[in-house]
């Protein structure tokens, strides 16, 4: 049966993003640190570079200050000639040149330590998404996930940037300053930088975080927006049976209007604190040279003192100018970031148990499948499936047959473990799918789906997934079994010919017979047909159903079927309805008893 699931109330959909995060900002540090800390070494270094780009940058006013204070003799006297001694301009030179190399050695060896962080990260979230249910996956929004996803990705680079390239080095610089403003002069010098630095967090913080909602509220449209747009373009042939192109470029048009609003409202508060900003370094900035050409009058400091303190307030001023920036960024990030970090500690609805051990079946064995007492139910509301028992021995065929909505392909989910039974048990060999490892369970088994979607690659990579180590001619075995190969050589491109998104540029049975090709390429002792000829014309589908019934020999199998000639030599055949088995028997048996599924039989021989 098709079923759409239902998310419990408590989930979120992914791409839904939540409006506030779900871990606090230091949770969200602290779980990003591990990722860094395995390159402490490097770590380490990156620091040992940033604090002497720091000291380096901190010397240059003094260096000036003495060049300043050496060409203060008279013009004209013999000392003139030499006040510039070579030693100073050297220093000077080397100090501005060691600024710029301790930088670039710091970002270079870090390098290593941000790319490999971002790798990790997103490689467990894709790794994490793969093992989520199949819940989860119907119900996702691929488009505002995947931006989620990239603007995470994204948060880990910008995290590490902005701290460890911004704050710190801005924080060290600040102490050094004022340490050596201290100490060189009085300490109203001190006191109006600290009284300025903290008018201006304050100022930055708090503007900040009032604009953070209008990010979060531009970010969120960002990504329906998104999934509006991605969604429309996966339903490409849709959109055209309807003539709907129009309606959706209005749909898309609302959700950037939308956006559009929100973005001129976020620049708007950006410039209010680019303002306020600017205001509280140029007041600073005048107090200090204020103060410090007061000295030069009064004789209490040199001329090289007054361009040592001009030349300490723009280099301090010129980071904090960006503090708003930085701030909001990483705040952002945090966010950003803290969305992913929720996306990976989403519980699988499906997990293997503790003490799981892998099946084992033994080669050339057909193990034997049975479903006991089963009850489910996607939605508690609506049972699917009620005491449902029956029994595939090894080796042998059993078909499901019924009107749609009856359980039938819920009944291959279940096997295949993407959701667990709610009552009953369903066992290989004797063993409870539920104490086995998903891997192995679905390493025994070979589904071919209904609706088959393929990878945008070429033919011989959509067949070659049923094995990925697979040789060339193994994988044209296979598609000779499935009766594509005459077509793919056909093609242009012969095997190496592209599919298109979901496989779009081949018909349904084309696709079809390609997923054929791919499970008998795997070659599991376990069979799962779910309609697998249903987009097959007649001829195709009876030269298929002989290969398959082929293949089937000495396999377990469990064919799900509309049409009744594809199962009539089936070991038994299941009539199901509502749910519940309400007939079950061989082909002859079935029809003698004169039941539903004699009555669906004649009905299907009529229309023939």
């Amino acid at each position: 049966m098709r079923r759409y699931a239902h998310v419990p109330a408590a989930e979120t959909p992914a791409g839904s993003p939540p409006a506030a995060p779900q871990h606090g900002e230091r949770q969200t540090l602290a779980r990003l640190w591990p990722y860094l800390w395995a390159y402490k070494g490097r770590v380490m270094l990156a620091l040992a570079f940033m604090v002497g780009a720091k000291l380096a940058n901190v010397s240059v006013p003094l260096v000036l200050k003495n060049l300043v204070d050496r060409l203060a003799p008279d013009a004209g006297s013999p000392q003139a000639l030499l006040a510039v001694p070579a030693g100073l301009l050297l220093g000077y030179g080397l100090l501005r040149l060691s600024t710029s190399v301790f930088t670039e050695l710091r970002e270079l060896v870090f390098a290593k330590a941000t790319e490999g962080a971002a790798r990790r990260i997103s490689l467990e979230v894709f790794s994490h998404l793969h093992a989520l249910s199949l819940r989860f996956h119907l119900e996702r929004q691929t488009g505002g996930m995947t931006r989620d996803i990239e603007r995470g990705t994204r948060a880990v680079h910008s995290l590490i940037s902005y701290s460890l390239y911004s704050i710190v080095p801005t924080v060290i610089e600040v102490a050094l300053v004022l340490t050596l403003l201290g100490a060189k002069f009085d300490m109203v010098f001190v006191w109006i930088t600290v009284a300025a630095l903290v008018l201006y967090v304050s100022f930055t913080v708090g503007v900040t975080t009032w604009r953070t909602r209008f990010r979060r509220e531009m970010n969120e449209l960002d990504s329906k927006a998104h999934t509006r747009a991605v969604d429309s373009l996966l339903n490409y042939e849709t959109v055209k049976y309807f003539n709907n192109e129009a309606f959706e470029g209005r749909r898309y048009d609302e959700a950037l209007e939308r956006l559009r609003k929100v973005a001129v409202r976020t620049q708007q508060t950006l410039s209010l604190l680019n303002a306020g900003q600017q205001t509280i370094i140029a007041t600073a900035l005048i107090a200090m040279l204020w103060r410090a050409t007061q000295g030069v009058v009064d004789g209490r400091m040199t001329v090289g003192d007054l361009v040592m303190v001009n030349a300490f307030m723009i280099q301090l001023y010129i980071p904090l100018n960006f503090l708003g920036v930085i701030y909001r960024e990483i705040k952002q990030s945090l966010t950003d970031l803290d969305k992913m970090f929720t996306l990976m500690a989403r519980e699988r609805e499906v997990a293997d148990a503790a003490d799981a051990r892998p099946l084992l079946i033994k080669d050339q064995q057909a193990p034997a499948v049975r479903f006991d007492h089963v009850q489910f139910a996607y939605d508690p509301a609506r049972p699917i499936l009620h005491d449902v028992s029956f029994e595939i021995p090894g080796g042998q065929t059993v078909a499901v047959v019924g009107p749609s909505g009856s359980g039938k392909s819920t009944l291959a989910r279940l096997l295949y473990r993407f959701y667990d039974v709610q009552g009953g048990r369903i066992t290989v060999n004797g063993h409870d799918v539920r104490s086995l490892t998903q891997d192995s369970l679905r390493r025994h088994i070979g589904i071919v789906p209904q609706d088959t979607v393929l990878f945008n690659d070429t033919v011989a990579y959509n067949i070659a997934y049923g094995r990925p180590d697979a040789t060339r001619e193994q994988v044209e075995q296979a598609a000779k079994a499935a009766h594509i190969h005459d077509f793919i050589l056909a093609t242009p491109g012969g095997y190496d010919t592209m599919v298109g998104e979901r496989g779009l540029k081949l018909s349904g049975g084309e696709k079809q017979r390609v997923a054929i090709a791919r499970t008998l390429l795997k070659n599991p002792p376990i069979l799962v047909f779910d309609e697998a000829t249903s987009a097959l014309d007649s001829a195709n589908e009876r030269a298929i159903q002989a290969e398959l019934a082929a293949v089937g020999q000495g396999k377990t199998v469990l064919v799900i079927a509309h049409r009744l000639s594809t199962i009539v030599h089936a070991h038994e055949i299941l009539v199901m309805e509502q749910g519940r088995i309400i007939e079950r028997g061989t082909h002859p048996q079935l029809l003698a008893a004169n039941g539903r599924y004699a009555q669906m039989w004649r009905l299907q021989q009529h229309e023939a």
